[in-house]
């Protein structure tokens, strides 16, 4: 262990001699307090360290020890329901131990908790040959989540000896490999793995199946894919941060890592308020039985930010190894990428566009390029999913800008957010126009098995009807309304409901808040069915106005807010009731001719 001494402070940022043992990217310890920090480059004997705790008090002569291992996290039971910071300090359990709602300096908590006891039951055999990946046994961890106790990567060879079932510590030892070297390698329930590097799998293969996140503009006309990256970008006040929360809370996934990278307290605080009293509707339990949250907001230090990304991923993926479907949720990385540019400002590196690192983009690409679908290690046949979101905050809404392009250039799914549209109160105020999916070709095998062809047919109509009323729009402004044909005025209305009684979602009304692939199936399928029945009228020579004022029509304005339970009925009906009342239009307009 190599120990050196500070000569320069600037910021979070240290310089210290005398480390001409240390490694670049070594976790290292500063001054008295004992500050985390972790060396970014190294000259001679001289390393340069980011520190990721506040750095006032400290002077040059004060002490740099090293530890000699990288930034690492733990993994093990005790993840699930957790808070942690940027660098995995348990936050709870900070509060608890200092008495303090706010952060001490130097604080050295363990992230997994040392004295309860996990009922453990073992999977292996002695005798059984065991590889990195291997699961040796479970544990309950919470009601909805069973953590398997996987062989370290690089750990290979034969049980030995293996415990059994029974409630233990994480730290005592559950069993014993013996290598093909002959040593003995004795295993506990945890095992670390440093936050920079991705865990590795056998194969990726291509993502297929949908992520169902119960939001109608997100999972009909733009979905992604579970293994699919995304992107929400958008001005202040726009809503991000509300479409980031529902999709952690109704994402069809087993775990949830939400990552408050930078983001404001009051956000972080409705989320630990919300989670607990909310229903997961998969499986009636809290959704905070499923939910790991990483806490490093807006007043905490600007270097732990930049590493909470890497710790939630890290963490997702070792979910993922489990066989299990994970989704990140990192809001946002602008602030993780502004963290990136002050540090490279201070250790004076040459900047890039707006002052970003050169490097911005190909550190986005490391992140994204972290999820995917993918063969776990290990002997069994297990397939796991990890899904990257993350929330871009341009300045002014500017998606010209390095973050926004450098995200752009990476994930496959891009929810623009519109200002003009939460300030008509559209919500979720994802603009039509300008967002895409890629993934729309790679799953529309999985649509057509499940759902029928008329889910992505009735997908591209209201999507080609969206665009014709843009189109539309700008004559209307030049001549009115009033000098369209019918045909183009039933596009205008349709394009309306499509728009405010399909794509517009209430996320604070129980009801409105989650809406299954099903049941926006059928109430897209209603709103195309009137326009399909109304264009039919016009041509028999039918009158529009008469059609726009059914009782039938206010019904389906109406009919996102049907019980869960009971739109299917209400839906036909409706659908039954609409078809009759067109009929008699066109019944009335054939006798009066």
């Amino acid at each position: 262990m190599s120990q050196g001494k500070i000569i320069k402070v600037s910021g979070p940022l240290v310089v210290a001699d005398g480390l001409a043992d240390a490694n670049m990217a070594d976790v290292v310890r500063v001054g008295e307090q004992r500050l985390i920090g972790e060396i970014l480059n190294m000259t001679g004997d001289r390393a340069s360290i980011q520190v990721y705790e506040e750095t006032s008090g400290l002077g040059p002569g004060a002490v740099v020890e090293s530890t000699g291992a990288p930034l690492s996290v733990e993994l093990g039971p005790g993840i699930i329901e957790n808070i942690y910071d940027g660098i995995q300090r348990p936050l709870e359990e900070i509060v608890k131990q200092t008495g303090s709602n706010n952060l001490a300096r130097g604080v050295e908590v363990s992230p997994l908790n040392r004295e309860k006891k996990w009922a453990y039951t073992p999977e292996a055999k002695v005798g059984d040959r065991v590889v990195g990946g291997d699961v040796l046994g479970t544990v309950p961890e919470t009601e909805v989540v069973l953590h398997k106790i996987m062989v370290p990567n690089g750990v290979s060879g034969t049980l030995s000896w293996t415990i059994k079932s029974g409630s233990y510590t994480v730290d005592e030892v559950i069993a014993k490999v013996k290598t093909d070297k002959g040593d003995t390698v004795e295993l506990t329930m945890t095992q670390k793995w440093p936050v920079r590097v991705g865990r590795p799998y056998k194969q990726k293969y291509n993502p297929v199946a949908p992520l169902q996140s119960g939001q109608r503009i997100i999972d009909t006309m733009f979905p992604i894919a579970k293994g699919g990256t995304a992107a929400v970008p958008g001005p202040f006040g726009s809503g991000k941060t509300v479409v980031q929360h529902q999709l952690a809370k109704w994402s069809d996934v087993d775990i949830v890592i939400y990552v408050g990278c930078g983001e404001r307290g009051n956000e972080m605080t409705d989320v630990l308020r919300e989670f607990p009293e909310l229903q997961d509707p998969r499986t009636g339990e809290s959704l905070m039985k499923r939910t790991v949250l990483i806490a490093n907001t807006s007043d905490m230090p600007v270097a732990a930010r930049e590493a909470s990304v890497y710790t939630g991923i890290t963490i997702a993926e070792y979910f993922r190894d489990m066989g299990y479907a994970v989704a990140v949720i990192a809001d946002s990385t602008s602030r993780w990428a502004e963290a990136l540019r002050e540090m490279s400002g201070r250790l004076e590196e040459m900047p890039g566009e707006e002052g970003y690192p050169a490097y911005l983009a190909s550190r986005l690409a490391q992140f994204y390029e972290r999820a995917g679908v993918v063969q776990c290690m290990g002997s069994e046949d297990r397939t796991g999913s990890l899904t990257a979101v993350g929330a871009v905050s341009p300045p002014g809404g500017d998606l010209s800008e390095p973050v926004s392009q450098g995200t752009m250039r990476i994930v496959k799914v891009f929810w623009s957010l519109d200002a003009s549209l939460a300030y008509r109160r559209h919500f979720p105020a994802i603009n039509w126009l300008n967002s895409y999916s890629l993934y729309l070709d790679t799953m529309k095998p999985w649509f057509d098995e499940h759902y029928g062809p008329s889910f992505m047919e009735n997908r591209n109509k209201a999507m080609s009807l969206l665009q014709e009323e843009n189109e539309l729009n700008e004559i209307v402004q030049l001549v009115g309304k009033d000098s369209l044909s019918p045909n183009d005025q039933l596009t205008l209305e349709t394009a309306k409901m499509v728009r405010e009684d399909f794509l517009q979602q209430n996320a604070f009304m129980d009801v409105d808040s989650y809406s299954s692939h099903d049941r926006q199936m059928r109430m897209l399928a209603m709103i195309l069915d009137f326009d399909k029945l109304a264009r039919d009228a016009i041509s028999k020579g039918a009158p529009l106005a008469p059609m726009l004022e059914l009782p039938s029509k206010e019904k389906i304005g109406r009919a996102k807010f049907v019980d869960a339970d009971k739109y299917v009925e209400e839906y036909a009906a409706i659908a039954q009731e609409m078809e009759q009342e067109i009929a008699q239009i066109v019944e009335k307009a054939g006798a009066e001719l």
